[in-house]
């Protein structure tokens, strides 16, 4: 009996833990994954370095060249940042999970008496934790470059929460991602073609004012710029929207929460059905 085939075997007849036998398997395997951040700060640089560089060179760099009606540029530029760097938790997904199946961990861990759902849960905690911490470290640059929160606490936690929101959704898409793909090197050279043009493809860097017609309209109704307007408005540092902007964008908190469940109903099925294919060939 192969050893794949060994581990569906037990897979099926180990006994199910208990709802809070699962959770301890949960954070028992988020404790796994962060540990690695632990033995490895290197891994921090794409939510602690990255995301400041790109507040500095935007803010300090481009933005003299950059006007934005009725706000100013380095303030209004933070809620997009953030949501660049929400949307690559799901690059960290994928290539956590990726690396996982390659090396046969997965394998190892459904030879336990682990429900195989425990490990996809942790691997999304971990991935949000992960993005927090940039969210966090960008929030303190905010406040050196002039960033601060104008309408209240209660909004300002709305903010955070459609950040998280959106980000459990893209983690869906690097679950389908990190399960689809073979290497690390295809998950890196798929996410970076991917999700890089969707976020500079939005109102995170620049107005869309400016674009042709019908760039604006594809920008307008991505889902990054209307997850950006949230912010900026529960925020209060944005520029006004334009009085024939579209529904998503005057709009910005119910079409960010559309956004993130459509996208999670579409993808998850697909994803968590590449997961099952990988795991047991």
């Amino acid at each position: 009996m192969s050893a794949v085939t060994e581990a569906a075997v037990l897979d099926r007849t180990a006994p199910r833990p208990s709802g809070a036998g699962q959770l301890r398997q949960i954070m028992t395997l988020v404790r796994r994954n962060l540990t690695h951040i632990k033995r490895q700060p290197e891994m921090l640089t794409d939510v602690t370095i990255q995301p400041i560089m790109f507040v500095l060179l935007f803010a300090y760099v481009f933005g003299g060249s950059i006007n934005v009606q009725g706000g100013d540029y380095k303030p209004w530029l933070l809620p997009g940042i953030m949501a660049q760097t929400i949307a690559f938790s799901a690059f960290i997904v994928a290539i956590g999970l990726n690396t996982d199946i390659g090396k046969g961990m997965v394998d190892r861990l459904r030879s336990l008496p682990i429900r195989r759902s425990s490990i996809l849960i942790s691997r999304s905690i971990a991935a949000l934790i992960h993005s927090s911490i940039g969210v966090a470290v960008m929030s303190v640059t905010g406040l050196f470059i002039g960033w601060r929160i104008h309408e209240g606490l209660l909004k300002g936690l709305l903010s955070y929460g459609l950040l998280l929101l959106f980000g459990f959704a893209m983690i869906w898409v690097g679950i389908l991602v990190g399960s689809a793909m073979r290497s690390v090197e295809a998950v890196n050279g798929l996410m970076f073609t991917t999700i890089f043009p969707i976020t500079f493809l939005s109102n995170a860097f620049a107005p869309t004012e400016t674009m042709p017609s019908w760039l604006r309209t594809i920008a307008e109704w991505n889902p990054i710029s209307s997850l950006t307007q949230a912010m900026r408005d529960n925020w209060g540092v944005g520029g006004s929207v334009r009085a024939d902007a579209p529904w998503s964008l005057q709009n910005p908190e119910l079409a960010t929460i559309i956004w993130s469940v459509a996208i999670t109903v579409v993808i998850a099925p697909l994803a968590l059905r590449a997961f099952n294919k990988r795991t047991t060939d």
